[in-house]
């Protein structure tokens, strides 16, 4: 199973370095057609099953142990983080999330309690979509996802990778685990969504799309953002939101 894996992931990593060159750049949204209708499928399921189970969700957990959970969680994403600083040539900042693994897991109650965080030692936020930047592979056109959201294609590609590259499958060799953490992983971050939805104005669309790719400018640019964005639409989008 493990050895299938490895393929894919290379065979992703692959495809990507060869293909997305070719690609449009996210900018031009040569998809905004399809995009919008897989959108209003995503409302529409949304909707349907998944706000409403976030909204309970969000009811009856109570916060603490919401919060030690994703802190438990996101000690093994600092694995993650610490592989891909080191495929991006940046060996301190993968030192920062070693140490941070390190601390949290004895310290910190295996990763409930951030420990690393309170001695100041922060996390460096990265993925393998940001690696692939990083190692000159174009960002691609934007994409929605049935289901999934929101990705450009080096994004998307980045995902799987590291779904791929996880901590949680090598520690716990059990595929209803493995899903049911990223069932609830997903869980947690829609319900993280219930207040934000209030502040979309204007086109839901377009809202969305100039958010994703501002949020992946910044973590590919480590945190700087250059609006290039209101080229999109310039009559009807305002840009202060």
């Amino acid at each position: 199973m493990r050895s299938l894996l490895s393929m894919l992931t290379y065979g992703f990593v692959v495809i990507s370095i060869v293909l997305v060159p070719a690609l449009a750049s996210a900018n031009d949204d040569p998809f905004e057609s399809l995009n919008r209708e897989i959108l209003e499928f995503n409302d529409a399921a949304d909707a349907a099953v998944l706000r409403p189970i976030a909204v309970v969700y969000d009811d009856i957990m109570p916060m603490p142990i919401r919060r030690g959970l994703m802190n438990a969680y996101d000690n093994l994403t600092d694995i993650n983080g610490a592989l891909n600083a080191v495929l991006q040539g940046r060996p301190v900042r993968a030192g920062k999330n070693t140490g941070r693994v390190l601390i949290n897991t004895t310290l910190g109650l295996f990763g409930v309690l951030d420990v690393a965080s309170d001695m100041g030692i922060d996390r460096y936020k990265t993925d393998f979509g940001h690696t692939l930047a990083r190692w000159g592979v174009p960002e691609g056109p934007y994409v929605m996802m049935p289901f999934l959201g929101p990705y450009t294609v080096r994004a998307g590609v980045g995902d799987i990778t590291d779904s791929f590259m996880s901590a949680n499958d090598y520690l716990v060799d059990d595929d209803r685990i493995t899903w049911g953490s990223r069932g609830w992983r997903a869980l947690e971050y829609r319900a993280d969504l219930l207040e934000a939805e209030e502040l979309i104005t204007g086109d839901r669309y377009v809202f969305i799309r100039d958010a994703y790719l501002q949020n992946r400018e910044a973590l590919v640019n480590d945190g700087v953002i250059i609006d290039t964005f209101s080229d999109f639409e310039d009559e009807d989008w305002d840009e202060e939101f």
